[in-house]
């Protein structure tokens, strides 16, 4: 089990970096991603600090991945800021995709998607063909994802990928102890998306860490 995209104290979650990882051990992830809000005012911190937690996680059996959701950036700032974050060590970078519920500004969903250094593209609400063909380009993931509100173009998120066979992972955007996903929840938002029993089981089993090396 896999989370690409979760948040802790450090933005605008509830839990420590320690206690998000130790509740995912719980569950039974064996990879699980910090991507809090970031700009350029605390992409260069969040990456540090997370990184400070890679021996709890091992200690708990749960390979860490140092991240980052750019979060309302302006589209050309996307590319600069995310090749930053990579060369500060972070393991992923997570753009704040057009979800239908936040004034995400136009043209968010191409710059992420056009953009090497990106890896997620996180509710990408009503995206484009063409730029979910560009993401598929670059082995840039869209997000399927059980976060209320950002979850309404989950279908849609779904149609266009498989237009394209552009890859997809499938997230919680967690922010408080119960957005975590069980074994089952995980299950019920893929299918609830329109993905088939063949497309989750192939989708919720990936190694996400060989996708990332892209």
């Amino acid at each position: 089990m896999y989370d690409l995209h979760t948040h802790t104290i450090l933005s605008d979650g509830e839990l420590l970096p320690t206690e998000l990882v130790r509740r995912a051990a719980v569950l039974g992830y064996d990879t699980l991603a910090i991507t809090d809000h970031a700009d350029a005012s605390n992409l260069a911190s969040l990456v540090e600090a997370v990184s400070r937690v890679r021996d709890s996680a091992q200690c708990y059996g749960v390979n860490l991945l140092v991240g980052v959701e750019l979060t309302h950036v302006p589209p050309s700032l996307i590319p600069v800021l995310a090749h930053d974050a990579k060369r500060r060590g972070a393991d992923i970078v997570v753009v704040h995709g057009e979800t239908v519920t936040e004034p995400v500004v136009p043209g968010t969903n191409r710059a992420a998607c056009t953009c090497a250094d990106v890896d997620v593209l996180a509710h990408p609400g009503f995206i484009t063909v063409d730029d979910a063909r560009a993401a598929a380009e670059r082995g840039i993931l869209l997000e399927v994802t059980s976060r209320a509100g950002h979850n309404r173009t989950n279908g849609h998120v779904v149609r266009v990928a498989r237009e394209v066979r552009c890859s997809l992972t499938v997230d919680s955007d967690t922010h408080a102890p119960s957005d975590l996903m069980s074994k089952e929840a995980r299950w019920a938002v893929a299918l609830g998306a329109g993905l088939t029993e063949a497309e989750s089981r192939e989708i919720l089993s990936r190694d996400v860490n060989q996708l990332l090396l892209k």
